[in-house]
């Protein structure tokens, strides 16, 4: 049911093909993010219509409302949202990290207070997994801690410790045999625990593996070098997903060193800002520039907002703040990072990843290729190791 077979590979750079309940997907993906069950401002037909192939919801927000069973009682998440392709639900690790002072984290699970209405809430890897089997997903997360950047280093040990403690209990009630559990490898910037939460975590043999605890604080220059380390540790059958990751400048990277999946708020969030997408990198359209050109915003670009309207009068909704704006930069920058990774299976297809990996990164950081961005794809290019 969940089968994930590789097609080609450049380097470490791989694609292939993996099948889940909903459909067949094509890998290297990126995952827009619908934490409540929308992606903001995007209807599920445009998700369709710009290649979208799998959608991230948020098991936190969805349980706290409208509440799980109602979503059950759509059919589960495509029922209740309307997108009928393939899903993926989050274990509300992210949300331990991000609640913050709202939370106390015990071996039992995680307490905290509601951000809606401030009721206590308690967050365990079974109760975890009994939401996201009633939502439905086709890809479903273990339980984990995402400790912050910085943290101390015991911290970060004790925390991959009880993750790996909180999957054995994940794996253990898990139920439905339509769902895949990901595990979720944990360590921060320290490749020694890297390895060690590696060496607990891979004996489940789950269907898929995470890189989790990264693109939380840290610099790219310590990021990276975790995300070469554990992508070239994890089976090389199975996905590999880098969580909470997608700007352009990184799907490219972490494609480079063997990263199949990825997910983000960033080209929503970045949209409803007033910031588009390209290959010469961000366009503000609140600066003057775009207010009187008459081009669209990428002419190799085919989504709506490209195909009908100029840069002049996307940059006019942006100052008048009408909520077409919004919608049709996010629709854009959607539409530019699933066209990043699809040039990125082209080229991998075609045994030019690295040639083309380069010259897209001269034009985005206009010749000034950052050092990170070059050693990843010189890791990239290395034989990679990896496990059974």
């Amino acid at each position: 049911m969940f089968e994930f077979d590789i097609r080609r590979r450049d380097g470490r750079a791989r694609t292939a093909t993996f099948q889940t309940p909903r459909g067949q997907i094509l890998t290297p993906l990126f995952m827009p993010v619908g934490t409540q069950g929308s992606v903001k401002g995007i209807s599920p037909q445009e998700l369709l219509d710009i290649g979208s192939q799998m959608i991230l919801a948020n098991t936190y927000h969805l349980m706290l409302r409208p509440g799980e069973q109602l979503v059950a009682a759509h059919g589960g998440l495509p029922g209740f949202t309307a997108y009928p392709g393939p899903f993926l639900t989050d274990s509300g690790g992210f949300q331990v990290m991000s609640l913050g002072h709202m939370r106390k984290i015990t071996e039992q699970g995680v307490t905290f207070k509601s951000h809606i209405d401030g009721a206590n809430v308690s967050l365990t890897p079974e109760r975890s997994i009994q939401v996201q089997e009633a939502l439905g997903a086709d890809v479903i997360m273990a339980f984990d801690e995402c400790p912050p950047y910085p943290a101390e280093r015991g911290y970060i040990e004790n925390s991959l410790e009880r993750t790996v403690r909180w999957l054995e209990r994940c794996h253990a009630v898990k139920t439905r045999e339509d769902q895949a559990l990901f595990a979720i490898v944990q360590g921060g910037v320290h490749q020694d625990l890297r390895q060690q939460s590696l060496d607990l975590t891979l004996p489940f043999g789950t269907p898929g593996f995470a890189i989790g605890g990264l693109a939380v604080g840290e610099s790219k220059e310590e990021m990276y070098p975790a995300v070469a380390f554990t992508a070239s540790r994890l089976p090389e059958g199975k996905p590999r997903y880098l969580m909470g990751v997608g700007h352009p400048e990184d799907l490219v990277a972490g494609i480079a060193l063997g990263v199949d999946m990825f997910d983000c708020v960033y080209p929503t969030r970045t949209g409803r800002f007033g910031y588009a997408l390209t290959d010469d990198g961000r366009l503000n359209m609140n600066s003057s520039a775009p207010r009187t050109q008459l081009e669209p915003i990428d002419r190799d670009c085919d989504c709506y907002a490209c195909r009908h309207y100029t840069r002049a009068y996307l940059a006019h909704l942006v100052r008048a703040e009408e909520m077409l704006a919004p919608r049709m930069l996010s629709l854009h920058n959607l539409r530019y990072l699933h066209g990043l990774v699809e040039r990125a299976r082209t080229a991998i297809e075609q045994g030019a990843f690295q040639v083309w990996a380069q010259t897209w990164a001269q034009r985005y950081f206009r010749e000034a290729v950052p050092q990170w961005f070059a050693v990843a794809l010189e890791t990239g290019r290395q034989t990679e190791f990896s496990t059974s």
